[in-house]
């Protein structure tokens, strides 16, 4: 027993100390404490200070452009000098020739798919090539624009990389330069990856996304501003959150002004606008949407159990579902989706594929578990296949654009256009990305 307690005693004053030593090293770590708060408070004042004066405190500046010798910084891009694509002047001659976008209020708005974007910041301005499934899209929508949405509901099909979502893109600023009022989604993923604040509704049994729908409302003001100031509601619209009421007369812009200011309402004023606009014979509506098979897929929203919520129990994909499956629809306008096979979360649904007649990827059969809700949504839907290879005129003309805007690593010759176009076999997206610029090693 008293080794125990000598062993105690020892490890004590080996470790602890007396009482008095103990007071000393509280003491001294306080002071260490504070001592330390005031470098990190110094620390982050400098900081400060250097972000109000930036070039204070670089570690390295930009060399003079007269010490930047060496050719790639001599050499400026040319702007590219291309006609602009305009409905006048998209005629069976303009097949295989490249046309720059008229106006680029359409892309700040709503923004372009990703891999597009990637393409328009290396390219001094946003272009494409008028292929002639172009012109035969286009006719489509001209046909479109006097019957009811039911009647086009169409969905761009096709390999990966065969131009789809340029396909869709061109439709839109085709609409937009004709009169058409144009909603236009390029990443129909964004809302379902639980990217913004959804809740729960008692009164529709959905889930309420009011931050994409005020996102929705304000860009949609932006684009079609000029279109909407002839539109007045043609049926009083009761907004029951705020009890708020538009009668009959009323511009509707007023109600998307609503939905803009009132996030808690921007979901409820988001369907009440299609609705007025699916009354009204101005002007035809189209409905454009890009990753399109996201919409009959899994969200990444949870539910209070913590499982994945079905795309068509979020509001907004509800309502784009409801237009592409004709429960809702304009009296003049069409709906236009494009499937995208870049994103593997939201692959392309047995349903999906069922109703557009594509061949299956994987073995299955009648007992096949299907989804009744998604095999409704999608009735009714038509495909409309985009070529899988360019022609040699469009590669041409692809091969013309980003070799004037000095985006090629070699001289550009008729035998790097054919040996990259015959190494993409003609894939639109391989032939720029894993052909044109690609690294000097492929």
């Amino acid at each position: 027993m008293s080794q125990v307690v000598l062993c105690c005693a020892r490890f004590r004053n080996l470790h602890l100390g007396t009482p008095s030593q103990v007071r000393q090293y509280a003491k001294a770590t306080k002071q260490r404490k504070r001592t330390t708060v005031g470098k990190k408070n110094d620390s982050a004042l400098s900081s400060e200070t250097s972000n109000k004066n930036p070039g204070r405190n670089l570690l390295f500046h930009p060399l003079p452009e007269s010490q930047l010798t060496e050719r790639i910084f001599s050499e400026r891009a040319v702007d590219l000098d291309l006609p602009l694509f305009r409905p006048n002047d998209l005629t069976l001659r303009s097949a295989g020739k490249a046309m720059s976008f008229p106006s680029e209020n359409l892309f700040q708005a709503y923004g372009v798919p990703r891999n597009l974007l990637l393409e328009f910041r290396l390219l001094s301005k946003p272009c494409s090539v008028v292929r002639d499934v172009t012109l035969k899209a286009l006719k489509t929508l001209d046909v479109a624009s006097t019957q009811n949405s039911t009647v086009s509901r169409i969905v761009l099909t096709g390999e990966s990389g065969c131009g789809k979502s340029f396909l869709l893109l061109q439709a839109v600023n085709y609409a937009l330069s004709t009169g058409w009022i144009v909603l236009y989604i390029p990443r129909a993923i964004s809302l379902l990856n639980s990217s913004t604040r959804y809740q729960y509704d008692l009164r529709t049994q959905t889930y309420q996304q009011h931050a994409s729908a005020q996102q929705i409302l304000r860009r949609f003001a932006s684009v079609n501003e000029n279109a909407l100031q002839s539109i007045h509601i043609q049926d009083p619209v009761r907004i029951d959150k705020h009890s708020r009421t538009f009668e009959i007369g009323t511009p509707l812009t007023q109600l998307i002004q609503a939905g803009v200011t009132g996030p808690s309402a921007a979901s409820d004023v988001l369907d009440a606008v299609f609705e007025q606009l699916g009354k009204q014979t101005t002007h035809p509506v189209l409905l454009a949407v890009d990753d399109f098979q996201a919409l009959y897929s899994r969200s990444n929203y949870r539910d209070p159990d913590f499982n994945r919520i079905q795309s068509h129990h979020l509001s907004t994909p509800r309502m784009l579902l409801e237009y592409a499956a004709g429960l809702k629809s304009f009296s003049r306008g069409a709906f236009l989706g494009a499937l995208s096979s870049t994103n593997t979360n939201y692959c392309l649904p047995l349903e999906l594929r069922e109703a557009l007649g594509l061949p299956y990827d994987r073995p299955t059969g009648p007992y096949a578990k299907r989804s009744l809700p998604r095999t409704e949504y999608a009735n009714g839907l038509r495909a409309f296949e985009v070529p899988a290879r360019l022609s040699t005129n469009e590669a041409a003309a692809l091969f013309e654009v980003w070799s004037r805007d000095l985006a090629l690593h070699t001289a550009a010759t008729d035998e790097l256009f054919l040996s990259k176009f015959t190494e993409s076999s003609g894939n639109a997206r391989h032939f720029v990305w894993k052909g044109l610029l690609a690294t000097l090693q492929s």
